[in-house]
């Protein structure tokens, strides 16, 4: 692939997803800016009900990357009715696993938030939010699975442009139901449904006519075994490293209240940074997984190889504005200078370790999960979070009683095991599978 052809494909996958995940993190980083008017409880309860939430969409994108995988592959040799059948198992199991999240945390959130802190009102209130907030977890399948396959087929702005007007729509019905009808966290849940409804409506009304139909009334191949072989592993690995991240959470929030409130501040950074370069993830997972699909498989290595250093070097920048910005960014919560000052000192923790986790996201993420295989991926992320980051945040918090900078710094390592056996997975080229 020469280089013309490189920025081509890059930018014209990379520039709508990234601009897509930047707004998809607003919902959130809206909810979070808004709420952070209302005091350091608020926060820490949103951020606990996210937690939670954010396991429900971690398992739901692990769905979301097997179909990428198997639709990339079958779009790069024009199997219409591979992407068909791969798209429809691929939908029906995302939803599967949207409604089980959805009737946990409708049923009882105060079971589920009582996980995460001691605070009665922090668990009263992040209940309360999650409750409501349960009724986006559908229709945030179907947008996902829906932008999954429209990528594929060179579709990325559509599901951008539903995005962004249901980000406006968010920010707005925010600002009434927070500020002028004073429905709090409550409020945010409202509008954060409300506004994944619409870009759901609005991306299967435009983007239908671009989705896989069937091509025959018989069924060609069994896919079933290709698709479970790929899916199980990522949505094991997935659920255990989600899992892994709400145990942080819980540490956070045992820690106190207003460490687990600090931590939260820095979602929305962290958010930005995640977002600002999924599009080079997602346009890895593409490219090269097309290019698998043909058996180019040399030009497959070296195209990983560069997109991984494409992810480091953008993170390095974003690292840099992070250090140089966040006193202006945390000035704009009404927190005590105590949970400012804490908040300070994670987002130089992130700064510094970002680097190294998005050169994890897009090279295991993205170019080792192209091949299909899903197990190698799977557990590089099982060792780091549940061999190395578990055991460190348990050990600094619970038995060195450490503040919880150092506590998040030191299980971040994790992520710097991770990348050395990715890299050793990279080299050795046994990811490289067509389907």
């Amino acid at each position: 692939m020469d280089n013309r052809s490189f920025r081509h494909d890059l930018f014209s996958i990379a520039l709508p997803v990234t601009l897509q995940c930047l707004l998809q993190s607003s919902f959130s980083i809206a909810d979070q800016i808004m709420v952070g008017q209302l005091g350091s409880v608020s926060i820490a309860a949103i951020g606990f009900a996210g937690k939670f939430s954010g396991l429900c969409s971690t398992v739901v994108n692990a769905v979301v990357t097997a179909a990428s995988i198997m639709l990339s592959q079958y779009v790069g040799r024009k199997d219409r009715e591979g992407e068909y059948r791969s798209f429809r198992l691929t939908s029906l199991s995302a939803l599967l696993v949207s409604i089980v999240f959805f009737l946990l945390s409708f049923i009882a959130p105060s079971f589920i938030m009582g996980l995460y802190s001691r605070d009665s009102e922090a668990i009263a209130v992040a209940s309360s939010y999650l409750r409501i907030v349960s009724f986006s977890f559908i229709p945030m399948t179907l947008t996902l699975m829906a932008s999954a396959s429209l990528r594929c087929n060179d579709k990325a702005k559509l599901p951008m442009y539903a995005t962004f007007f249901s980000v406006i729509l968010n920010t707005l019905l925010n600002y009434v139901f927070i500020f002028i009808l004073r429905k709090g966290a409550e409020g945010a849940a409202v509008a954060t449904v409300i506004s994944q409804v619409v870009a759901t409506i609005v991306v299967l009304c435009f983007g239908s006519r671009y989705l896989p139909s069937r091509t025959s009334s018989q069924e060609k191949g069994d896919y079933f075994p290709s698709f479970i072989k790929i899916l199980l592993p990522v949505m094991v690995c997935e659920f255990l490293w989600s899992l892994g991240e709400n145990v942080y959470g819980g540490v956070y929030g045992h820690i106190s209240t207003a460490a687990a409130a600090a931590m939260v501040l820095s979602y929305p950074v962290q958010n930005i940074m995640i977002g600002a370069l999924t599009g080079i993830s997602q346009a890895a997972g593409i490219m090269v997984g097309k290019l698998l699909g043909n058996k180019e498989y040399n030009e497959a290595k070296a195209l990983g190889k560069k997109l991984v250093k494409y992810g480091a070097l953008g993170s390095i920048m974003i690292s840099i504005l992070i250090v140089l910005t966040r006193s202006v960014y945390l000035s704009i919560y009404n927190v005590e200078p105590e949970v400012r000052a804490i908040g300070s000192s994670i987002l130089v923790v992130y700064a510094i370790v970002a680097p190294v986790k998005v050169s994890n996201m897009v090279l295991s993420g993205g170019v080792l999960r192209s091949g299909g295989r899903t197990d190698l991926t799977g557990l590089i992320d099982i060792i780091g979070t549940w061999g190395i980051g578990v055991p460190l945040a348990l050990l600094t918090s619970n038995v060195f009683g450490l503040p919880i900078h150092m506590v998040y710094f030191i299980l971040s390592m994790e992520e710097v095991v991770r990348l050395i056996i990715g890299f050793c997975v990279f080299r050795k080229g046994k990811w490289m599978k067509s389907l």
